[in-house]
Formats: structure tokens, C-alpha cells, sequence
């Protein structure tokens, strides 16, 4: 199983900020502020620790947040910027910064704001504006307007993933949920952006939108398709992959696949039929074309998994498009690694397997997963 994140996010976070802020504000105790960060810090999880040391800035630095966010934001100025080069996770350092901003500073907007548009620029603020946009929604939406142009690529993409109605790891913006309009009127000035980082955030708040509102997702791809540049469609693609994993016909006829496929299973497999927890299963499956003339297919493979209840959910799998000439066979094949993950526990049970075209499913075959891989010799 991979080493959790937080293990990254180790005793030399505090460490590492107390010595930022004494280089600015030489009264500023810092062993005590480190000893008081780390108390219960082993406990936490990662985005717990982030907020756990924010609360410690709270303690040690001035009660009056302008003052305290001032200080805060010298000693960033006066550090080296860790996006370029280095540990993926040496961004990370500024979380405590981003979380004392949405924690201390939610009754001064102007500064907190001018704080976000800083740190954003070296850890993401896509979770500290969020309590900003419910508290001030028509302050914080037309600032965000004026950011969609910034210079800095990190705050246009503030824009978009701040924004989004189902952020992962942030409580979700109900109200955008519900009236998706005023985010849509945000995306619409992103969606042709330069920077391929932004553009997957657009299209990563549309697919956002379409869970709660497919018809609104569905009528923005549609008219976003209209002219597209190669870079727009790529958007537009990933923006609709959860209505095309569920086999909508509206998002698969905008990306070319709303005909209904003319194929026939030619052969199946999925090997070994019995297996261990930590093993693997290979699938494979190939499909002959039935059309009179060449037809584009959209392939994906669905595997029912085991949930600890017994019951099951669904996980859909990229595979691939071909075009098929009339009795063309295209084979495909995919490799389900059974190794427990931080995001899917496996549990024993019989695991349907399924190849979805176009929409349409076609039944693949089955596997049965066991306790342990020693459990089959495997």
C-alpha cells in the first residue's frame, strides 16, 4: 500500500515556518510555536495537520489578524516559490498558510483575499476561498472575474477549482449545486486558456456541474463543441467522462458516439476466475463489427466491485476508440490489480466484469475474489 501523504507532511513543516516568520519578526517565539504545533500531530491526518498548525499561528502570531497576516506573508515573500523543481510535496508547507487565511480571516475580506491571490501562487487556495464565496458570494465572484485574466497561471486556476460545486476534500458550495449559472459564466472565460493546468480544472468543475445537473453540462459541451479547437475538445471530453461512463446519450452523441454499435462478441476471457486479495485478473475480450460501412466505437470496461456490505459499485475503466470496417475484430485487454489502495479496499466476492460500447453494456464473464492470494497459491 503507498506510503500515506501526511507521512510527507512531517515535524519539519512547523520547524520550517517558525524559521520563515523569526527572519521577518524577530519576537516571534518560535520553539514555542513548533512545541504547541506538534502536540497531537502524529494523530492527524494530512489536511488535519495543515489546519492543526494554523491554529498554532493563531496562538503565536498577533491577535489582530491584518498584523498577523502581514507578518505571515513577509516571511512567504522572502522564501524560495516551491512549485518549480524539488519533492512534489514541498508545496505543501504553505497549507497551514492557506488554512490560517480561511480560519482567522474570514471577517477581513479585502486583506484575506490579497493574502489567497499570494499563497495560491505557492500551495492552492482552492479550499480557503470556499468559505469566502458562501460568506461573500457577489464580493467574491466579481473579484474572481477580474482574476480569470491574472497573470499567474496558479490564480486562474483558482478560479476554476475554487468554484467547483464537489471540490474532493472540501465541503461542497450547495448553492452552485443547486444554480450552477454564475460558475458557468466563470468556465466560459477559461475554457480557451493557454495552460493545459487550467483547462483540466474547467473541465474538471463542468464534470462537477453534470452530477447534480446533466442537462446544464450537456447544453455547455454542446455549445463549447461549435468550432473547437483540438484543445477544446479535449476538454470537453474529460468534462463529460461521468455521463459517458454512465452511458448517456446526449454526452456520447456531442463527442460522435450517440449510434447505438453494431458488434458481436467474438471471444471473452477473464483469467484467473478464482483469485487472492493482492493478485491480479486479466481481462480480455475482442468484438467483430456487424455495420455495413465503418463505425466509431467508444470502449470501456465496468467491473462490479465487493463493498465490505456485500453489495457492489461500479468502476468504469478507460480503454479506447477504434473505428471498425464491417467485420473488423479489435481485441482489448486490461490488467485489474486486486492489491488493497488508499482509494478501494477489495473484499471477497464474485466481481462482474462488463464491456460498455457506446453506451451499451456487454456482458465479459466473472471473477471471484478470495481472502488472500495464499488462499489459491497465487
Amino acid at each position: 500500500m503507498p506510503e500515506p501523504l501526511k507521512n510527507h507532511f512531517g515535524e519539519s513543516v512547523p520547524r520550517r515556518i517558525a524559521e520563515q516568520i523569526i527572519t521577518v519578526w524577530p519576537a516571534f517565539e518560535a520553539e514555542d510555536f513548533v512545541r504547541d504545533s506538534l502536540v497531537g500531530y502524529g494523530q492527524l491526518e494530512l489536511m488535519d495537520r495543515g489546519r492543526h498548525i494554523a491554529r498554532a499561528l493563531e496562538r503565536h502570531l498577533p491577535p489582530h489578524f491584518p498584523d498577523a497576516i502581514s507578518i505571515l506573508l513577509q516571511s512567504v515573500r522572502e522564501s524560495r516559490p516551491p512549485f518549480d523543481g524539488g519533492s512534489a510535496m514541498a508545496p505543501f508547507v504553505y497549507l497551514p498558510h492557506v488554512s490560517f487565511v480561511a480560519q482567522s480571516g474570514l471577517e477581513h475580506f479585502d486583506q484575506s483575499m490579497q493574502a489567497l491571490h499570494l499563497l495560491t501562487q505557492r500551495f492552492t487556495a482552492e479550499f480557503s476561498i470556499r468559505p469566502f464565496i458562501e460568506r461573500y458570494p457577489e464580493r467574491a465572484l466579481a473579484l474572481l472575474h477580474t482574476w480569470v485574466s491574472d497573470p499567474s497561471v496558479h490564480v486562474r486556476r483558482l478560479v476554476s477549482e475554487g468554484t467547483r460545486p464537489r471540490l474532493p476534500w472540501a465541503g461542497r458550495l450547495r448553492e452552485f449545486q443547486k444554480n450552477p449559472d454564475r460558475v458557468i459564466e466563470l468556465l466560459e472565460r477559461l475554457k480557451d486558456d493557454p495552460e493545459l493546468y487550467v483547462r483540466r480544472s474547467v473541465a474538471n468543475n463542468l464534470n462537477d456541474i453534470g452530477r447534480d445537473n446533466p442537462s446544464v453540462l450537456v447544453a455547455v459541451a454542446s455549445r463549447w463543441m461549435e468550432n473547437a479547437s483540438t484543445e477544446r475538445r479535449a476538454l470537453v471530453r474529460h468534462a463529460l467522462r461521468t455521463l459517458v461512463k454512465a452511458g448517456n446519450r446526449d454526452a456520447l452523441q456531442i463527442l460522435g458516439f450517440g449510434g447505438k454499435a453494431s458488434v458481436q462478441l467474438a471471444s471473452a476471457s477473464v483469467t484467473p476466475q478464482r483469485v487472492g486479495r493482492g493478485g491480479k485478473v486479466v481481462v480480455e475480450f475482442s468484438l467483430r463489427s456487424t455495420a455495413r460501412r465503418v463505425q466509431q466505437l467508444l470502449v470501456d470496461l465496468r467491473v462490479h466491485y465487493v463493498k465490505a456490505s456485500g453489495t457492489t459499485s461500479a468502476k468504469v475503466f478507460k480503454l479506447r476508440i477504434v473505428g471498425l470496417a464491417s467485420g473488423e475484430v479489435s481485441t482489448f485487454r486490461k490488467s485489474l490489480s486486486l492489491r488493497d489502495m488508499t482509494t478501494r479496499q477489495h473484499y471477497p466476492g464474485k466481481h462482474i466484469v462488463e464491456a460498455i460500447v457506446n453506451g451499451a453494456t456487454i456482458p465479459i464473464g466473472a471473477f471471484t475474489l478470495t481472502k488472500s492470494a495464499a488462499e489459491t497459491g497465487r
